[in-house]
Order: structure tokens, then C-alpha cells, then sequence
């Protein structure tokens, strides 16, 4: 029997990072295909179909109006109808001020804002492509994130994705830098001692075991370890049993690189145990590029 074919559709908001992901997925031998218009791919199906030699592809959909969502969203469910394709689509996304950011840094025009301002073609982008986002098998925030960096992510998600079923995607940050938009549940440790304040502490992070051993040592540190390990064993298997494929938590203090730091890796090797994880600082080294910057 002829195995399905794996189809990602890339989507997301433009700007977001879909030339660098169409690329990832080059890497990992997909078969790629950008900017196809929607109502053509049901009839390249067939073509692939009867090929026999594409066993893995992905297709980047950017949104030009509202009828070409309309087209994609008719496009989906007639995908979705289709008994040899196995279907995934990635939804890139990026804070409102970084989009603007990327936009004046190469000086594009954005697609639905031709005649006017970079703001508002973003507003009614977003606005449009919000039930998309909620369709989507995986939403990766590219705020803060480099290329490469959201290349590693990408091939980390998707590289041996048959295998993988549920995972828990953790995530530590800091506060001051804002909450990661792409989180399920976020979680704030601000309330703990911090190691901040500890001179010897300061330049480590929670990764250290110094800091691990500091802010596991009182007793509301373990009080909220055992009641929030407690509250995801409950929930996990509800997550595993509606479908979802994967469960971003995010664990904020304010800098991202002491507290949080612990206590993600202490609940990630917990969990570990019986469900496949994949763990993020995202802000773990914030405080030392700066310094090294200025």
C-alpha cells in the first residue's frame, strides 16, 4: 500500500518568516511550491497523485483579499476530503511592531496596504486570517526569533513529525521582553525570591546549579513545583484525547533568566517521563547580549 502524501501548507502573516521556512522544508526534502493560487491545487493533486514519486510537500499560500482566503479555505476543505493526503499547516505569526520593523527594514510594500499604511494592512490581514490561525497544526511566533533560529524550530517540529504524536513545547521568558503570543498556558514565577538580587547569582542563570539549588530551596518554590505538576498531569491527557498535537507552556519571570529558567527544566524532565518534550529559553541570554552589545 502507497504511503499518504505529507502536505504542510505554510501560512501566517507576511513578514512573519515564510521565505525562510519554505527553505527549511527544501532541506528536509519536501517537495516545495510557493505562492500557487489556491482553486489549482486540488487539480495538482491528482497530478502527484498519479506521479507516485512526491511523497512529501509543502506549499507556501500568502493572502492577497479576502476572496483569495475564501479560495483557500475551500481549498482546505476539499484537502482535508482527500483519502491519500495527510495534512498539516503552519501558521507564522510576529508581533504587530516587529512586522512594521521588517517592513521598513527592506522597504516592501505590504499586500494589503498598497496605498496606504504598513499598520493597517497588517490589522486586516490579521483580522482576516484569525480562523485560519485557529485551524492551524503548529503556530510559531517569530518575534524575537533569528532565521536561523526559526529554521531549528521548524525542523525540530517537523522533521520526524510521523513519529512524534503529542509533545509539550516549554517555554521560559521574561516578562520585560513580553509574553510569547504563541503560548497555551503561560505561568508567572515573579512571586518566588529572586536570584537577581544574589551578586554571585546575578550572571548565572537557572541553568547553573547554584541558581537551580537557590530557587528550589523555599518552600513556596516546591509548593508551586507539586501544585502546578499536579494541575498539567491533569489536563495532558484532555489535551492528547481532543486532538491537539501540541501543548505550548510558558514559564515567565521578569528577565527570563533565573527562575523561570529552573523551574522549566525541572517540570520539562518531569513530564519527559511520559510524554515527548521540547524545551526553549527564550530570554535566558538576553541580559548578556545587551551587555556585550553596549
Amino acid at each position: 500500500m502507497a504511503e499518504n502524501l505529507q502536505l504542510v501548507i505554510i501560512t501566517g502573516m507576511s513578514g512573519a518568516g515564510k521565505t525562510v521556512a519554505i527553505q527549511s522544508f527544501e532541506d528536509m526534502g519536501y517537495f516545495c511550491i510557493d505562492n500557487m493560487p489556491p482553486r489549482l491545487i486540488p487539480k495538482f493533486w491528482e497530478l502527484i497523485k498519479e506521479s507516485g514519486k512526491v511523497t512529501k510537500m509543502a506549499l507556501g499560500v500568502d493572502l492577497r483579499s479576502r476572496s483569495f482566503f475564501e479560495e483557500i479555505q475551500k481549498m482546505l476543505i476539499e484537502i482535508v476530503n482527500t483519502d491519500f493526503i495527510d495534512t498539516s499547516i503552519l501558521f507564522l505569526d510576529a508581533s504587530d511592531e516587529e512586522l512594521v520593523a521588517r517592513y521598513k527594514e527592506t522597504r516592501r510594500t505590504h499586500p494589503m496596504a498598497m496605498d496606504g499604511l504598513v499598520t493597517e494592512g497588517i490589522r486586516k490581514e490579521r483580522a482576516i486570517l484569525n480562523e485560519l490561525k485557529v485551524q492551524a497544526s503548529v503556530v510559531i511566533d517569530t518575534t524575537t526569533m533569528t532565521p536561523r533560529q526559526l529554521r531549528e524550530k521548524i525542523i525540530a517540529t517537523f522533521k520526524t513529525q510521523e513519529d512524534q504524536g503529542f509533545r509539550i513545547e516549554f517555554v521560559s521568558f521574561g516578562f520585560k521582553y513580553g509574553l510569547p503570543i504563541d503560548s497555551d498556558i503561560v505561568m508567572d514565577v515573579r512571586f518566588l525570591p529572586n536570584p537577581h538580587y544574589i551578586p554571585e547569582l546575578r550572571p548565572l542563570t537557572g541553568m547553573d546549579q547554584p541558581v537551580y539549588d537557590y530557587v528550589m530551596s523555599f518552600t513556596e518554590t516546591e509548593d508551586f513545583y507539586s501544585q502546578f505538576l499536579h494541575l498539567l498531569e491533569t489536563v495532558l491527557p484532555g489535551y492528547v484525547k481532543e486532538g491537539k498535537s501540541s501543548l505550548t507552556v510558558a514559564i515567565g519571570c521578569t528577565g527570563g533568566q533565573h527562575r523561570s529558567v529552573a523551574l522549566t527544566e525541572r517540570l520539562s524532565k518531569a513530564l519527559s517521563e511520559n510524554y515527548k518534550v521540547n524545551v526553549t529559553h527564550r530570554d535566558k541570554d538576553k541580559r548578556k547580549e545587551t551587555v556585550n552589545r553596549s
